[in-house]
């Protein structure tokens, strides 16, 4: 076979410039006002194709001519990959994303999830479809995410039962660690530790001093055995060197209702539980468990400046499947942050007392590894079991 004449160079030529056309048709308006700064000087490249020099002294013309074919079909590889790796970097997401939530429709991570969700959107040009998966205190939905592709189109909304679930199970069917990436720390809000009206406390220092009097003797509220509310309690007994006794409930509602009518002393209560119960008199807040003082009750102050060292709050943050692309990890994160700078967004999460955070990847895996690392410690001071 003989070697490809110039007419064959200037085919390439010709593929060259359809790969840079396929290419564009790959690019947003903005991104094809950029193309000038970016495309290949297609004269340098027809210049490849059809200038004939002198050859090298020693070179004859048919090695001429297939150094030409080799350097235009070199260029031609070039531009074609390029446009093939700008094209899967500008597609993502080119379809709807499902976002696996491990709480029933209706609670409240479901409820943030969801304000989350519909500021993604627009961000995103795609919808985020919200897959509820309840059960196991949140394993059930973990496990799925754990198993789906990791292609960035299942996303996982973490929150504070994965923590404890991570220093509570023995044996999982998911590594929150290891089976996921992490995006972002959406949110934390907090817990406040609230007495009933006829406790005869106002303060943090004064119910630690009235249950070092009386230990054993006062109780308090929890939404069960392994909750956060639970956790909070044990946490505050153990910086405290009280001894408050536990009663577990089947859930929040009923834990709250127990702290209402007096039927326990005290309850470290979600702070948008609490608040009506506040504003009505039929709970007294004693102290917020987040580090410093939070802006729904500006007078009440943190449990950490009568302990220090305590801090306790629920969370939620956006995880991907381990593998996930790192395109698709950058442009959730992104996205999140992006979201919650809405001001729409950010008002509607402050009207169920949750600060956004949006953070990055590292923060969120800090954040996780502090977080099993004081479940653990609690687990074993109070001599609870592993399952």
């Amino acid at each position: 076979m003989g070697w490809p004449s110039s007419n064959s160079a200037s085919g390439m030529f010709g593929v060259i410039i359809v790969a840079i056309g396929i290419g564009s048709a790959h690019l947003s308006a903005r991104q094809r006002s950029k193309r000038s700064r970016e495309r290949i000087d297609r004269v340098t490249i027809a210049r490849l194709a059809s200038e004939r020099t002198s050859p090298p002294s020693g070179v004859g013309i048919k090695e001429e001519k297939e150094m030409t074919y080799r350097n235009v079909r070199a260029a031609a590889g070039c531009v074609l990959a390029a446009c093939a790796c700008a094209a899967a970097a500008q597609t993502y997401p080119a379809k709807p994303l499902r976002l696996i939530v491990a709480s029933s429709a209706g609670s409240n991570p479901d409820t943030v999830a969801r304000i989350v969700a519909n500021a993604l959107t627009p961000i995103l040009g795609q919808q985020i479809l919200v897959d509820n998966r309840a059960g196991a205190g949140g394993n059930i939905g973990a496990e799925v995410a754990a198993r789906a592709p990791a292609d960035g189109y299942t996303v996982f909304y973490a929150h504070t039962n994965h923590s404890i679930n991570s220093a509570l199970y023995r044996k999982l069917n998911y590594d929150l660690l290891k089976d996921f990436v992490p995006v972002s720390l959406v949110a934390v809000s907090s817990f406040v530790a609230a007495v009933h009206p006829s406790v005869p406390v106002k303060t943090v220092p004064e119910l630690i001093k009235l249950a070092r009097s009386r230990p054993g003797d006062l109780t308090y509220a929890s939404a069960g055995i392994g909750s956060g509310t639970h956790f909070a309690a044990e946490y505050f007994n153990g910086l405290a060197g009280v001894k408050l006794l536990h009663v577990a409930y089947k859930g929040g509602g009923p834990a709250v209702a127990a702290a209402v009518s007096g039927e326990t002393a005290i309850y470290f209560v979600p702070i948008a539980v609490g608040l009506p119960h506040f504003r009505s008199g039929k709970l007294r807040a004693l102290g917020v468990s987040m580090p410093k003082r939070v802006a729904d009750l500006p007078d009440v102050p943190a449990i950490a400046e009568t302990l220090p060292g305590y801090e306790m709050y629920s969370w939620a943050g956006i995880m991907l499947p381990a593998g996930a692309p790192q395109s698709a990890i950058d442009t959730l994160g992104k996205a999140v942050v992006s979201a919650l700078a809405n001001a729409d967004t950010a008002r509607r999460l402050k009207d169920l007392a949750v600060v956004p955070v949006g953070s990055g990847p590292a923060q969120l895996t800090e954040h996780c590894r502090k977080e099993i690392d004081k479940f653990s410690k609690i687990i074993r001071s109070i001599g609870l079991p592993q399952q």
